[in-house]
């Protein structure tokens, strides 16, 4: 694509110089000091001076070169190269901003202040509030050449950019667009336009818009991870699957995760697994030897699942393994402390793997004896086929693998791949984050590389087989570990390109290219270099069933954190994949917190609880009976009261975020208070003195109508009617109501759905249908609605208790046809039971007439 004209570009020089201006230390925006004290190596570019061509399609060019003159470009020079340069770019305090950093090398979380030296190291983006012009303005650090920056405190004020190649052998003095600042009058128009912009002039990734969503995006599934860790198995998985079924759900997808591959440590014989696994720790130093699955699963004989003899399966024997692995863990941390008794430790460790492998026991229930038996007999083929034949909604089934192959590589020597073992090299902004237990391993391991030239033999030798097996995606997962093993290889720059490409290759050779969840991913290297054709990632940390170390609150404050990670995440993260909000399990203490956010989350839904533990009843206020999810058409952000704010300690905000239906909005308020980062400590820790009942507000306004297109038109009715899902009340609302008022319990929510009051055509009434109250998200299962003269007319999906408010009382209402009793009160509810059809996909077709 040719840039722009000389004209265009006179005149967009000519709007930035209004806009934006650096002289005399200080950058302005429209006449506002943002920084101060800026350093003379410090310039500052037009987006139109250093933009050159895109690939990208005409209609986003053309979008984002109209708005051009809002950006531009940060660069510094130093006297001598370097691999790693850090500069400050000013000073700023007493201005609000909402920023990004990573915590840990694969997650990123919210973080809030009103200075330069506010900020936390590895800040993502950072985004300030400028009242005086009614606007908002984010700096992004990027990627130029082979180096990848990001924002870190100063002192005094100072905000500072790092660039870091990740290899000594790569230097350079200096850059021209290492960073990019955006103004809007919107902080979510501002998101959007700058992530646009840095697209276009990059040229390394594509935005969500531009490309197809993996099937699994509005399904509900099962992931094996919680549920059995590395024990995972196949007859565990189908009685899994099985409880789902007996109870009238269908599960769309599995998530076969971490304890399917073939895997082993260095020590042992290369051609044989390593067993008994349960837990991360030991495992994290295993590596990949073939490409195929492990021996439980490839000696899985087919049929064996259609059979009247389908073995059985004790779920307690694997929470028994897990409460071992948990025991493990906690003995071989005690060989940290240096007045340990090593010889009482080593015993007890001797000990309690011996119970592990007990408990375990043998496999020979599904054991062939040999593998020279045909391939569509025995294996992963013939499980996934007798799995889709036992289960007929089950369209997907995803594997977990790490990007590098397994958590510690591909093990040398024993595949057709030039790997070798390369030493890990933490950054010195790593080594400022949250200690991690996976990375404290795999820094001790090592990692077996695959060479960056084979990166695309390397995916396709595993994802050509899983193809043929019958699996339709996978989960990749430790990603960032990449950045550990990039001296040799030309910088993290470099070696994320080539693996990326190759990864993308095999996705579109062997999965339709979105059949991919991208994890443990949440920097901003990831997203400029290997999201061309990933769409689906996650954009929270893991959901901790419980916090690993203790829990001395008492209760499970880490689930407000999840929550927060995730919204917040989705602010950047959005613009280039459909947020994935990650699994929770259904008989948590705080499950239905959990669900109440995944009813608005616009993505899957899915669950990883232990066989015979699901809650069948709250996983149904979730999903249909097919499957399907009452799916919001986005995804959801947090309201602009909460983007300056706390909601995890500052003891008074509520956390807020917006979304919509196809005919209505709705606003999740969650009492997220008890939790969150210490920068002191270096650790997300509880502050209990949070946890307590808070008070807000929501509005009608609050919604972000203009966000979406097809929503747009709704935002400017006169009148709204308000459900609060919880409370089952009713409330009217106009754009200058007074707010509802709420106080929410620790830990607890409510979903407010506004749905705009229409004036049926022929008569003098009020209509707003609100959808199936036994559902979380009661909004999402309008499907149609389309008003008629004296009527309306509405296909709802799912069953149970259909809900609308009617100013006056219908003279009566169709149900598919045939007129059907109804239950309508004064204060304008209008109230009817629908059925689940499974032959009309569960939709019914409603006709009300006045």
């Amino acid at each position: 694509m040719a840039p722009p004209n000389d004209s265009l570009n006179s005149n967009l020089e000519l709007s930035l110089q209004n806009i934006f201006e650096l002289s005399d230390g200080k950058l302005s925006v429209r006449g506002i000091p943002l920084l101060s004290e800026v350093p003379e190596n410090v310039s500052f570019s037009s987006f139109s001076s250093v933009f050159e061509s895109s690939d990208a399609p005409p209609s986003l060019l053309q979008r984002v070169l109209s708005l051009s003159h809002k950006g531009g470009f940060f660069g510094f020079s130093h006297e001598n190269p370097s691999d790693m340069l850090i500069n400050s770019l000013g000073r700023f305090t007493e201005r609000n901003f909402l920023s990004i950093f990573r915590f840990k090398t694969w997650w990123s979380t919210q973080w809030v202040g009103n200075s330069g030296s506010d900020l936390q190291v590895d800040t993502q983006w950072v985004l300030f509030d400028v009242p005086e012009i009614k606007s908002y303005v984010i700096i992004i650090p990027i990627i130029e050449g082979n180096f990848r920056s990001s924002l870190n405190p100063g002192s005094d004020g100072h905000i500072h950019i790092l660039a870091e190649s990740g290899s000594t052998q790569v230097k350079v003095s200096g850059f021209d667009s290492i960073a990019y600042i955006h103004v809007s009058e919107n902080p979510y128009d501002l998101m959007r336009e700058a992530y646009s912009a840095v697209r276009v002039y990059l040229n390394t990734f594509r935005l969500l818009e531009e490309k197809a969503v993996s099937n699994i995006f509005d399904k509900f599934g099962w992931c094996t991870w919680n549920a059995f860790y590395l024990t995972v198995n196949p007859i565990g998985i189908f009685h899994g699957l099985k409880d789902f079924d007996e109870a009238g759900l269908c599960t769309r997808f599995l998530i076969i995760d971490d304890g399917w591959q073939s895997i082993n440590l260095d020590g042992d014989d290369p051609n044989n697994d390593s067993k008994n696994f349960v837990l991360g720790g030991v495992h994290m130093n295993a590596r990949l030897h073939r490409f195929d699955e492990c021996d439980k699963f490839k000696k899985y004989k087919g049929g064996l699942l259609l059979s009247p003899n389908v073995p059985s399966f004790d779920p307690n024997n694997v929470k028994a393994l897990i409460d071992k692995g948990i025991e493990l863990e906690h003995v071989e941390k005690e060989l940290d402390n240096e007045n340990a008794n090593i010889a009482e430790i080593e015993s007890r460790i001797k000990k309690v793997k011996q119970e592990i492998d007990d408990l375990y026991g043998s496999d020979e229930s599904i054991e062939c004896g040999s593998f020279c038996c045909k391939e569509e007999e025995y294996g992963m083929k013939a499980y996934t086929r007798d799995l889709r034949t036992k289960f007929k909604g089950l369209d997907d089934i995803y594997v977990w693998h790490a990007l590098c192959g397994a958590w510690g590589g591909v093990r040398p020597g024993t595949t057709h791949l030039n790997a070798k073992i390369v030493p890990c090299i933490l950054s010195p902004t790593l080594n400022k984050t949250m200690q991690d237990l996976a990375v404290v391993k795999i820094v001790k391991g090592n990692i077996g590389l695959v060479h960056p030239d084979q990166t695309y033999d390397f995916y396709d030798s595993m994802h050509s087989h899983l193809a043929k097996s019958g699996i339709t995606g996978v989960k990749v997962d430790v990603i960032h570990t990449l950045e550990y093993v990039c001296e040799g290889y030309g910088g993290r720059v470099q070696l994320a390109k080539a693996y990326y490409d190759g990864l993308s290759k095999s996705i579109i050779k062997n999965f339709n290219g979105t059949g991919i969840i991208s994890s443990m991913q949440q920097c901003n290297d990831f997203f400029f270099l290997g999201t061309k054709e990933i769409s689906l990632g996650r954009v929270g940390d893991d959901f901790w069933f419980q916090d690993p170390n203790g829990d001395p609150m008492g209760i499970f404050w880490l689930q407000g954190v999840h929550m927060i990670h995730c919204s917040y995440n989705s602010l950047w993260m959005g613009q280039m994949i459909q947020p994935d909000w990650d699994m929770f399990q259904s008989d948590h203490v705080c499950a239905k917190y959990h669900a109440g956010s995944r009813a608005i989350c616009g993505g899957p839904v899915y669950l990883s609880d232990h066989v015979g533990s699901h809650d069948f009843d709250l996983i149904k206020k979730l999903v249909f009976p097919d499957g399907t999810v009452p799916c919001c058409i986005s995804f959801p952000l947090p309201t602009r009261d909460c983007l300056f704010n706390n909601p995890l300690f500052d003891q008074k905000t509520v956390f807020k975020m917006w979304n919509f239906n196809k005919f209505g909005a709705v606003i999740g308020a969650f009492n997220c208070q008890g939790a969150g980062w210490d920068p002191k400590l270096q650790v997300i820790r509880g502050f209990s003195e949070s946890y307590k009942p808070i008070s807000g507000s929501v509005h009608v306004t609050e919604v972000e109508w203009d966000q979406k297109k097809e929503a747009s038109y709704m935002g400017k009715f006169e009148e709204y009617i308000v459900y609060l899902n919880q409370a089952e009340e009713l409330h009217f609302m106009t754009h200058k109501s007074e707010p509802i008022k709420f106080t929410i319990q620790p830990s607890t929510f409510e979903l407010y759905s506004f749905v705009p009051i229409t004036k049926v055509s022929g008569v003098s009434i009020k209509f707003a249908p609100i959808g199936l109250t036994n559902m979380f998200n009661s909004g999402g299962t309008i499907q149609e609605l389309e008003y008629v003269e004296s009527g309306v007319k509405v296909k709802v999906k799912g069953g149970g208790n259909f809900l609308a408010y009617s100013s006056e009382c219908p003279k009566k209402v169709l149900l598919n046809g045939f007129e059907v009793s109804f239950e309508w009160v004064v204060d304008g509810k209008l109230n009817l039971n629908l059925p689940w059809i499974e032959e009309a996909g569960g939709v019914s077709d409603l006709a009300i007439f006045f």
